[in-house]
């Protein structure tokens, strides 16, 4: 737990033993990645691109025809209600995996469907952003996305997309260093 020094011997007997073990190495390691990363020149701009890529992203599956569960996002990813398309979120995320597309179903508040199935999906910009992707590409993502959502199952329809993502992506290829943090 991370704290000010001044609550560590409170927090650590309130804690340990009993409600959390011991540390992990991998656990450390992980933070430790983490917490460099977050050290890097540019991650603010970086988190600030991720969350505005994100909005973007939001707003035009919004604009075609999508309801976003929460009417938009403050951080990187968007929960979309597919209920209007007569899908479920198992369908939309086998259907647009098979178009080159990656985001998982989810459940919605209240949701009538089991979660195997859910209502809803949700998409992210993390990936995109630290490819490089801009609103721009963000729109056409959207695109592909409604393209995908409005033919589920359409075999011609996924070959299309994934043929239009593979393009997408090529000039924005997965950073070699992890630590380096595209900045726009």
């Amino acid at each position: 737990i991370m704290c000010k020094e001044k609550f560590a011997s409170a927090i650590d007997k309130a804690v340990f033993p009993g409600l959390q073990g011991g540390p992990l190495v991998h656990v450390i390691a992980a933070k430790a990645v983490a917490f460099r990363e977050a050290m890097a020149p540019g991650f603010v701009q970086y988190q600030q691109d991720v969350v505005a890529n994100c909005r973007h992203l939001a707003r035009e599956l919004e604009a075609g025809g999508l309801r976003l569960v929460t009417g938009g996002t403050d951080n990187h990813m968007a929960l979309v209600d597919l209920t209007p398309l007569g899908i479920t979120g198992r369908q939309a995320e086998e259907a647009l995996d098979a178009a080159g597309i990656v985001l998982n179903r989810n459940t919605i508040p209240f949701d009538s469907r089991p979660p195997q199935q859910a209502s809803g999906v949700r998409v992210g910009t993390a990936a995109t952003t630290t490819r490089g992707f801009g609103p721009g590409e963000h729109t056409r993502v959207a695109q592909l996305i409604l393209r995908v959502l409005h033919h589920p199952g359409d075999a011609q329809v996924a070959r299309q997309v994934k043929a239009e993502v593979a393009e997408i992506l090529q000039p924005f290829p997965v950073p070699p260093d992890p630590y380096s943090v595209r900045a726009r």
